[in-house]
């Protein structure tokens, strides 16, 4: 007996040292990983910028010294900076502090709900700042200055994710990350460029939705940013606060840069975001080929298409880059069209990119956008808006509100039109593209030393008036359809009729009806709905999966 207590004992043991092994090296995994993904600021000799304070003109309006921060009577809020680095991050974030933080707010908040689970958030902070752990050293030394700047002014409630300027320059990353771990496609835009026989006065024109979607709140405060940086372009472009990047932007030179997001390989760590790569284009390149050249010095880890408009050339083409190559798309033409697939001759032909023009809505939407250029004729800015905001399929098809095969998703963070040339640039205001798009004139803009009194800054005479949609029944329902998705969501009681009649051809409607039966175990009611599902115009191959899948469940519930 004694024997056998002794024996129990020795596997006791052995046991308590096979886990506390375990329990050494998880903890030591833990402090690698920390200390690897700690990010030093950058060293700044000068600080002084610290101690200015900024002026309220009026309740929407401050300045310091020659920049300036108000909110239009179009909705849009306006930034002009200027001067080195540091010193204009700084200003940034002291004239757009109360916007900095609640743009972080409303970020944190969704991400909160898009993965719910505590455990796996803190486990994602961890698993973030490893892959980003490179990330400073892949960003221009003027870049992180900046955005250290703004860090002064962000939030001080989330210390628990990391340091204020780590926060600032992860959320940098946050659509290469998103976009590589899963290919969420949290952004799939459409472009195009009309110039020459295509364009109604032979300029080149250029029009673009940014269907990024990270919650509806998240679009509220889009920010049109003028920079005078002290190298470089002139440039402005339509951000969020305390975003750097570009995702849709116009120098003075007449040099536009906007990117769609192409299906990408699951990456080992971080390279530079590709926001930041469009925002060296567009503060360093006069044309073209020095947008290319730019981009090739780059190494990015997801793939993008970078569509490239200059007024030096008077024409448009497409930059396409991936972790591993490049090409150049030119189509020869007078019009260019882009979406969420590659069109090159290198990149065109890649595995990944064929299973992309397969699976996803891209090549629908890309069929359909050309198939509205054909339509309109020679092209004209008002004309690009008419199709920025279509919400049907091909032939004019009614394939729901909402649908990603659509040019007009009703999610857009943005849309802008460009003439190069003109140097005029229009912008849409909430919600979506629906609501007026307002024009700005850069030659006007530059030309301004400050701002002495709060004061409209687009030209109310360019501007092109909101969708007459906005009025109508249709859209109506589509904000209650929202509106109950949103409660399904939230894991709320709907009713089914409503949410069906909301938007009847859309599949995603029907899906939302099928999955929420499901859930609650009425079987022959969800297979219904999947089965008119299918019967509707769906928008990708994963998911007609789901329904498909959802179905066989139906047919074999456990």
């Amino acid at each position: 007996m004694k024997k056998k207590r002794s024996v129990w004992r020795k596997l006791g043991r052995v046991l308590l040292f096979i886990i506390g092994g375990f329990l050494l090296l998880i903890l030591g995994l833990v402090i690698y990983v920390v200390s690897v993904s700690h990010i030093n600021p950058p060293q700044i000799a000068d600080k002084s910028a610290l101690q200015l304070q900024r002026t309220q003109i009026d309740t929407s309006c401050y300045t310091i010294g020659n920049n300036w921060f108000r909110k239009s009577n179009s909705g849009l809020y306006e930034l002009y900076v200027e001067g080195k680095p540091f010193e204009r991050g700084v200003i940034y974030g002291k004239l757009s502090a109360e916007l900095v933080k609640r743009q972080e707010d409303i970020f944190v908040d969704q991400i909160k709900k898009m993965i719910p689970s505590q455990s796996y958030l803190h486990f994602l902070k961890y698993f973030v700042g490893w892959f980003n752990r490179h990330l400073a050293d892949n960003i221009a030394e003027e870049n992180k200055e900046e955005i250290y700047g703004i860090s002064f002014s962000a939030s001080p409630n989330y210390d628990f994710i990391g340091s204020n300027y780590e926060r600032i320059l992860n959320y940098h990353a946050a659509h290469d990350i998103g976009h590589a771990l899963q290919n969420m496609m949290l952004v799939g835009c459409s472009s195009f460029a009309t110039w020459n026989g295509r364009s109604a006065d032979s300029n080149l024109i250029i029009g673009r939705n940014f269907d990024f979607y990270v919650g509806d709140r998240f679009a509220d405060d889009k920010i049109v940013a003028f920079y005078r940086p002290d190298s470089g372009y002139r440039f402005m472009m339509v951000t969020w606060a305390g975003f750097t990047g570009v995702t849709s932007g116009m120098n003075e030179n007449g040099l536009t840069v906007t990117i769609n997001a192409d299906k990408s390989e699951i990456p080992t760590g971080s390279a530079t975001p590709v926001s930041l790569v469009a925002r060296e284009i567009l503060q360093y390149a006069g044309n073209i080929q020095e947008a290319w050249a730019i981009a090739q010095r780059r190494k990015m880890f997801v793939s993008e298409s970078f569509l490239i408009g200059s007024a030096a050339d008077n024409r448009a083409a497409i930059i396409e880059k991936t972790p591993h190559g490049m090409d150049m798309y030119d189509p020869k033409s007078d019009f260019i069209t882009c979406t969420n697939h590659f069109q090159g001759d290198t990149l065109g032909k890649l595995a990944s990119n064929l299973q992309q023009e397969k699976e996803s809505a891209s090549v629908y939407r890309y069929e359909r956008l050309s198939e509205l250029l054909a339509q309109h004729g020679p092209n004209t800015v008002a004309n690009t808006v008419s199709i920025l905001r279509d919400r049907y399929g091909l032939h004019n098809e009614n394939i729901g509100m909402g649908n990603e095969k659509a040019m007009n998703q009703l999610l857009a963070h943005h849309a802008v039109v460009f003439e190069p040339k003109k140097r005029l640039v229009w912008v849409s205001t909430a919600p979506w593209q629906l609501g007026k798009f307002v024009a700005y004139d850069l030659n006007k803009i530059f030309a301004m030393h400050g701002l002495q009194h709060n004061q409209e800054l687009y030209d109310s005479a360019l501007t092109i008036p909101a969708d007459p949609f906005l009025l109508t029944k249709d859209y109506r329902n589509f904000l209650t359809y929202k509106r109950i998705k949103a409660d399904i969501m939230d894991g709320k009681d709907v009713n089914l009729q409503e949410l069906i009649a909301s938007n009847p051809e859309f599949y995603h409607a029907y899906v939302l009806a099928g999955d929420y039966s499901f859930k609650r175990k009425r079987y022959r009611e969800a297979k219904q709905y999947y089965q008119t599902a299918l019967t509707k115009v769906i928008a990708t191959k994963a998911e007609e999966k789901h329904i498909r899948e959802q179905l066989e469940k139906c047919n074999k519930p456990s």
